[in-house]
């Protein structure tokens, strides 16, 4: 009996110690409202624009949308949108891999001749995060 009661209060002390947060993606400035917006979540350097963490797609309302990624753990983070206006699941690219759909990255990061730097896009979570990301026209 002992053995479950220590058990358990030990179970319940820890879930403050592992509490992960929400990330809420504001997106605005949307062209129009066709298709989805879809975030893609990093969580390293090496993986930034290549495999995401996380991955998902919403309707766009009033030419903007919302979209939230839950039990994220603390940490640091970039994020890349899209708006897939063809809604055919991916962002799709010319012949020499340029974007043929807006694309936006998180702390509004722009890149000279190619993607954003990592470093011009991180940020941190350390609790219920909320950024917000304004779409560009150009891509």
């Amino acid at each position: 009996m002992i053995k479950f009661f220590a058990i358990g209060l030990l179970s319940i002390s820890s879930l403050g110690f592992a509490q992960n947060s929400n990330l809420t993606i504001n997106v605005s400035v949307l062209k129009n409202n066709t298709g989805v917006l879809t975030a893609e979540l990093y969580n390293t350097k090496e993986k930034f624009l290549k495999t995401s963490y996380k991955k998902g797609s919403v309707t766009i309302k009033s030419n903007t949308a919302s979209i939230i990624f839950s039990d994220i753990p603390k940490g640091e983070y970039t994020v890349m949108v899209y708006h897939d206006e063809n809604n055919n699941g991916k962002l799709d690219k010319s012949f020499i891999g340029m974007p043929k759909e807006p694309v936006a990255c998180s702390n509004n990061a722009k890149g000279f001749m190619g993607p954003p730097k990592y470093d011009d896009a991180k940020f941190t979570v350390s609790a219920d995060t909320k950024i917000t990301i304004k779409m560009t026209s150009a891509h």
